[in-house]
């Protein structure tokens, strides 16, 4: 798998579909109380789901990351009890299962770690090729190390232990920063629905306040001009709390 690609599934895609008609319908009837507006952006709700996957592949790449984290320290304990690298690596994959499930991506990558090694594969070109499919720093970082502690034949076990703890302490700084910035997105999702709230409260409480809005050439333009900042303002506060780390 090719952590830098995403394929939809057909729930997956039913799902976004879905959503983006709801939105679609929501700014047709706000901005232009129009059906020839909604069946004019329609087209996006097909296209969609493809955009959506610039959202998924990140978040698929954290789930990853936090379970490799985990991965790490089971395989850094099992290391300490004795166990050589690949019998860790084993013993390791079935205490990952244990704990996310036979279908976790970090099961997946260790079964296939171990299934390569059963094969006479050296581990380190294994989890090199699981770091170059991953996308990830720290697990590239992790392969680099595994390749030049195995080549160099230097104490494995202190090598991997104080690896595998710098690489934890450096997920937990970005868990860290997420869970502080996490407050503000979930503002910027509410801050994202208010012009739309505020206007159809309006219009539930005074009818035709904005009907001049939807009746004329001037007040089409207008509406379309609103319709336009708005998702400008949307994309801007995306762009300010998307944080790559």
């Amino acid at each position: 798998m090719n952590y830098d690609e995403y394929h939809l599934t057909l729930q997956e895609y039913l799902k976004y579909v879905s959503l983006s008609l709801a939105v679609i319908a929501a700014f047709a009837y706000v901005f232009y109380r129009s059906l020839l507006s909604f069946l004019l952006f329609l087209p996006l709700a097909v296209l969609f789901p493809f955009y959506k996957k610039k959202d998924l592949i990140p978040a698929r790449k954290r789930v990853l990351l936090l379970q490799f984290r985990e991965a790490l320290s089971i395989l850094s304990g099992a290391l300490s009890a004795g166990y050589s690298l690949e019998n860790a690596l084993s013993e390791s994959t079935e205490e990952l299962s244990l704990l996310y499930g036979g279908t976790a991506l970090i099961v997946r990558e260790f079964s296939h770690l171990s299934h390569l090694v059963s094969m006479n594969i050296p581990i380190e070109r294994g989890m090199d090729e699981f770091a170059a499919r991953s996308g990830i720093d720290d697990i590239r970082n992790f392969a680099r190390v595994l390749r030049l502690a195995k080549r160099s034949g230097g104490e494995l076990v202190s090598i991997m232990n104080h690896t595998s703890e710098t690489i934890s302490d450096r997920i937990q700084v970005k868990e860290e920063i997420l869970t502080i910035t996490a407050s503000r997105r979930f503002e910027q999702t509410i801050m994202n629905a208010v012009p739309v709230i505020i206007v159809l409260y309006i219009d539930f409480t005074s009818p035709g306040f904005f009907h001049v809005m939807y009746t004329t050439i001037v007040g089409r333009v207008v509406m379309s001009c609103c319709l336009i900042s708005y998702l400008l303002s949307i994309h801007l506060a995306w762009k300010i709390l998307n944080i790559r780390l």
